[in-house]
């Protein structure tokens, strides 16, 4: 798809929130072209869900794999029946204790929207952001907007205006300020087309809590070697990466990280430490600490920052797993485990 939409220089506006600039958004979005738009979570790259130009241009900016679905987001009086085939009871529940929140629903599709969101899948991923800003602007423009994270394939993910604008810019006309994420992390992800949910990514919505509103709740493992097709972003490609050399240890592995951060320094490398704050114990004197915090809320709010961060004054960046990696943190090591997916560490 990249080759239909050259991606020629325009200017991009970042435009704080306001009647002006949803208005200006519409237009684009009316338009068919793509928007930065906020989120709770992360921000968006939003076009119009029934616009196959739309669709495919956000595809071709991203440079997204044409496989890797996208998630639809509708307001809060939004009708999905315009847009799902079956609504279990189940989700009803899950959407009455989540949403508007951190939680994508994936639901047998009308096949009203564009045949390129789903990649040929007869499902549809929706979510209803908490954001105020993203709300205004899903109100303002009265359709389902797609909107992968506004980060070029693969990098980090954006929480803050600049970021996207550090990705996007001259690639997109506006991008809608809402401020810096307070979630940090991308939605979970939950299947609802079986007899019981499914989550196919982790987030702040965690397993225990879904179960705990509808009795049960499963998680999928890929089956890589099977070449299925997935039904949702972020589970089969390294993902959020930084910019620069990653090295990911294990959180008993303080000491081994250390040496290795050690080693680099000693060879004039730029080198950072990424912990949370039990474990920058190992920090060693010449690095640059980036510390994820205590809680868990802390360390899914500012692990993508710290990523960013890193890239621009760090030619290593070594990260040390949270030692605790159930709940909240399933989706906080998800994230930190594909961004530092390609790194064969020798300890």
């Amino acid at each position: 798809m990249k080759g239909r939409f050259p991606l020629t220089k325009m200017r991009t506006e970042i435009r704080k929130i306001d009647a002006e600039s949803l208005a200006l958004a519409k237009e684009i979005i009316l338009q068919g072209g793509v928007v930065g738009m906020p989120t709770e979570t992360v921000y968006g790259l939003g076009g119009n869900a029934f616009d196959d130009s739309a669709v495919q241009r956000i595809f071709a900016v991203k440079g997204r794999p044409a496989d890797n679905p996208l998630i639809a987001h509708v307001h809060t009086d939004y009708d999905l029946s315009k847009l799902i085939d079956y609504d279990p009871p189940y989700a009803k529940k899950l959407r009455e204790a989540f949403l508007p929140g951190p939680l994508t629903l994936v639901y047998p599709s009308t096949g009203k929207v564009s045949k390129y969101v789903s990649c040929g899948l007869n499902t549809l991923a929706i979510r209803v952001p908490s954001h105020e800003g993203a709300q205004a602007f899903l109100r303002e423009v009265g359709l389902p907007i797609v909107a992968p994270s506004a980060n070029l394939s693969k990098h980090v993910s954006p929480t803050s205006a600049k970021h996207v604008l550090d990705d996007f810019d001259g690639l997109i006309p506006l991008i809608l300020d809402g401020g810096e994420c307070v979630g940090g992390i991308e939605s979970t992800v939950c299947d609802v087309t079986g007899k019981e949910p499914v989550i196919l990514r982790p987030g702040l919505v965690t397993q225990a809590m879904i179960a705990d509103v509808v009795g049960s709740c499963g998680v999928y493992s890929p089956k890589f070697a099977a070449g299925e097709k997935v039904k949702s972003p972020g589970v089969l490609y390294k993902h959020y990466s930084p910019r620069c050399a990653t090295a990911l240890f294990a959180s008993d592995e303080i000491a081994a990280a250390s040496e290795y951060a050690k080693k680099a320094l000693a060879e004039g490398k730029r080198v950072g430490w990424l912990s949370s704050e039990s474990a920058k114990s190992g920090l060693p004197s010449g690095a640059v600490l980036f510390n994820l915090g205590m809680t868990e809320d802390e360390m899914a709010a500012s692990l993508y920052a710290h990523l960013r961060s890193a890239e621009e004054v760090c030619d290593l960046l070594v990260a040390i797993e949270p030692q605790k990696q159930d709940g909240k943190m399933a989706g906080v090591l998800n994230r930190l485990r594909k961004a530092c997916a390609s790194v064969d560490i020798p300890h």
